[in-house]
């Protein structure tokens, strides 16, 4: 399967970006955007398969919407921050959880090969009238495990892409995975986290579903 964007030059993720998220983990809400980074190296396309890391037993799945950007910006404001969008897709934020939580910082556990899945396709930024306005959901195995709104996101797209590039240029196809609602599997109890076989979809309003089979390393 093709990967449905160039690959980027940086993949800027916010973490704790939900107001339900937050409130499954008993935690605040952050007061300013929360950065982490995933590599290049997680990047697949529809239908290839999340692969299952041998140092890695609790790996979960995230809903996501994912901002191409499209032209270079550094500085913008609130205000002007969406003309920098090229475009939206669906993206899954796959977590190694023990890895991420063991290392109390998140870029290795969230950086493992395949850990980042993003498609069906390219929908232009023109197309997305309002991206604060997008039912998400993560469906595994057929079981809705995800189901909110991107209205619930803490930071929106515009005061995400302008707090960034504050301190970062963004450059075009820079890609950037604005946070998970409630439902990830490693706070459900009893636990829900994926296993070989499974087959794990991300909806999202207007953009389509994007769905990949888990397999083992």
């Amino acid at each position: 399967m093709v990967l449905p964007i160039e690959r980027p030059q940086k993949i800027v993720c916010i973490g704790l970006n939900y107001r339900d998220h937050a409130e499954e983990q008993g935690v605040a809400l952050p007061e300013r955007p929360l950065l982490f980074a995933k590599w290049p190296n997680t990047l697949i396309g529809p239908g290839e398969p999340i692969r299952l890391p041998s140092i890695s037993h609790e790996v979960d799945y995230e809903a996501e919407l994912a901002v191409v950007i499209g032209q270079r910006v550094s500085q913008a404001s609130p205000d002007n921050a969406l003309e920098a969008v090229r475009g939206y897709l669906c993206a899954n934020d796959v977590s190694g959880r023990d890895v991420q939580f063991a290392d109390k910082q998140w870029v290795r556990g969230k950086s493992f090969d395949t850990f980042c899945p993003v498609g069906p396709e390219l929908v232009p930024a023109a197309d997305v009238p309002d991206p604060q306005a997008l039912t998400i959901r993560a469906i595994l195995n057929g079981q809705v495990m995800q189901d909110s709104t991107t209205a619930n996101m803490v930071f929106g797209v515009a005061d995400i892409i302008s707090f960034v590039s504050q301190a970062i240029t963004l450059e075009p196809g820079d890609l950037i995975l604005t946070g998970t609602p409630a439902g990830v599997g490693v706070f459900r109890d009893p636990k829900v986290l994926l296993k070989p076989g499974d087959e794990i979809t991300i909806e999202i309003e207007g953009l389509g579903a994007l769905t990949n089979p888990v397999h083992a390393a």
